[in-house]
């Protein structure tokens, strides 16, 4: 056999190892009553919720408590599906989660609470243009 086939085969060999490697750490996108089913089935898998954190009738965000410690933090998010579900994450508060637009929080769901291990947010653009208000001049 030629030395470039011999090359070809690992470089393939290498390939498929890692498509088959990250495939099975890939999650879905769900709701958090997708989630619950997938937990109550026995499944361990990660999966995404998207969402927005929960907000009072005059628009100010509720529910967010952070440990004694500060080192965790739980708070209450609103998916898709307009479902409220409370969301533990073990580390310390996002600087900007008050400030988010929308929330995406990955892990598990489990015994009635969804235990994200990473958080993502999507916040208001600083780009966005501002109303701009002329005056006349008289």
């Amino acid at each position: 056999m030629k030395k470039s086939h011999i090359i070809g085969i690992v470089v393939i060999a290498i390939a498929v190892f890692v498509i088959i490697s990250t495939a099975g750490d890939a999650s879905t996108y769900m709701t958090f009553s997708e989630a619950k089913a997938l937990f109550e089935s026995g499944s361990n898998k990660k999966v995404h919720v998207v969402g927005q954190l929960k907000k009072d009738e005059s628009g100010k965000i509720v529910g967010i408590e952070p440990s004694e410690d500060k080192l965790t933090v739980t708070f209450l998010m609103v998916d898709n599906d307009q479902r409220t579900n409370k969301v533990f994450y073990d580390k310390p508060i996002p600087p900007d989660l008050k400030q988010s637009e929308q929330v995406v929080v990955i892990g598990q769901y489990q015994d009635n609470v969804f235990y994200a291990k990473q958080i993502l947010l999507k916040c208001p653009s600083k780009y966005e243009e501002e109303s701009l208000q002329v005056s006349a001049v008289n």
